[in-house]
């Protein structure tokens, strides 16, 4: 099912009508948002420089450092009289970003949202139980009101009390859910304890998203649950959920292009990539009316597929998110990422999904530890065979990350879960300076 005929545009009908609404966008911020035009002025820029998509390269990034200094109201292009909603993302350091939406910007939020659920199979039949945090954050909220737009019955359950939320799913026949990834996995554990098989709660469609994760971890997923595991992709500053979001094909997420503009950027030059390139994500919102930004920088690494998609979409699909430049760990001059970790792990028969990546110093030298968890079925009660498992490991990660790890394997269930975001670094690092 197509939820917007604008889905299946040829592709230079979809260029004519980026180009139209980035120049309306640009010529809007410099107008009504001091700060943009104080970033015009100190690059010699004027909105009538833009005349091709190309041009946009013209144009500086806006940062979340930017939305930061600008607290809370600074970055917005209408009076505070004009909005109906504020959110601010949940950072773990420094301010919140605050976001603001007007009435016209909600609406266009559900209706970005509707697409994307319809994309995964959603439909009015379904009952959809929502196991995201409502309030500040974005991601309970987004999904709610674009779930109903589509019709479909929603389930307000918001996150925690993982056993009720398994009652809930059996008393009210729960078809959809929508959660991380992580905390999903954390729920099939939960259900199984309580001796109840996840498969046969009847979800069909998992809306996941929120964390980065691995195919392996949608593989792990959709056997335990027997549904369909689908990636969406979104961020307050942006919008909230609605950015992207996977077809029931799997083969990317679909851009909301006539909303977004997309680019591929090499993350150390900012110099823009072509199609295919793998590189940090910017995106120009070109209909927002409270937060419109110029060429953010995501921070999220990523390729950009412009090939039409076997579903009958034309728009252009993101690949999963990779990682972000800043989750990078830098370990003795190499570049790691947990998502490599990952991967990594879910090749290895006897370990579960869930680990957690310790880094130190010790005599200015940096230390790398993963603790692993071992698989609910791994038992032997044989220690060599611990032994081998854990060296096994340790060469797997070492043959990826070229750093020699440190692998601690763990009672399964013993790391943390969480409702939210899993937490998958503990960098000592920065307590020893």
């Amino acid at each position: 099912m197509i939820w917007d005929t604008t889905e299946t545009l040829p592709r230079e009908e979809i260029r004519r009508l980026q180009l139209e609404r980035l120049k309306k966008v640009v010529r809007r911020v410099y107008n009504k948002v001091p700060f943009y035009r104080k970033q015009f002025e100190k690059y010699s820029i004027k909105p009538s420089d833009i005349k091709t998509l190309e041009d946009i390269a013209k144009l500086p990034f806006t940062t979340k450092d930017d939305l930061r200094e600008n607290y809370p109201y600074g970055l917005f292009a209408v009076p505070l009289d004009k909005l109906v909603r504020i959110h601010a993302s949940s950072g773990t350091t420094g301010l919140p970003t605050v976001v603001g939406y007007t009435k016209k910007d909600l609406h266009t939020w559900s209706d970005l949202v509707a697409r994307i659920v319809v994309q995964a199979g959603v439909t009015s039949r379904d009952v959809v139980q929502i196991c995201f945090t409502y309030g500040l954050f974005t991601g309970g909220f987004g999904l709610h009101y674009g779930l109903e737009r589509v019709g479909a019955t929603v389930v307000p359950a918001s996150s925690g009390n993982t056993k009720r939320q398994i009652q809930l799913m059996k008393d009210f026949h729960t078809s959809v859910l929508v959660s991380t990834p992580s905390y999903a996995l954390y729920i099939a554990e939960v259900a199984e304890e309580m001796g109840v098989n996840p498969r046969e709660l009847g979800l069909r469609v998992g809306l996941f998203g929120s964390e980065p994760w691995s195919e392996a971890m949608r593989e792990e997923l959709q056997k335990r649950w027997g549904l369909l595991a689908t990636d969406n992709y979104g961020m307050s500053e942006l919008i909230g959920p609605g950015v992207a979001g996977e077809c029931e094909r799997q083969n990317g997420l679909h851009i909301s292009e006539d909303h977004f503009l997309a680019e591929i950027i090499n993350p150390k030059t900012g110099e823009p990539l072509p199609p295919g390139s793998k590189g940090e994500l910017v995106i120009t919102t070109l209909t927002k009316e409270g937060l419109p930004l110029l060429r953010y920088r995501t921070r999220d690494l990523t390729s950009i597929d412009e090939s039409p998609c076997l579903c009958g979409r034309t728009t252009a699909r993101l690949a999963r998110i990779s990682g972000r430049t800043d989750d990078m760990l830098i370990i003795r001059g190499v570049n790691i990422f947990p998502s490599q970790v990952e991967e990594v792990l879910s090749e290895i028969k006897g370990v579960g999904p869930e680990y957690l990546i310790v880094v130190d110093r010790k005599d200015y030298l940096d230390q790398l530890e993963i603790q692993v968890e071992l698989a609910s079925d791994y038992f032997t009660g044989k220690y060599r065979d611990l032994e081998d498992l854990e060296a096994t490991v340790k060469s797997k990660l070492q043959s990826v990350l070229n750093v020699t790890p440190r692998v601690k394997l763990v009672e399964y269930k013993s790391l943390e879960r969480t409702a939210g975001k899993a937490k998958r670094v503990i960098d000592r690092r920065k307590e020893r300076k």
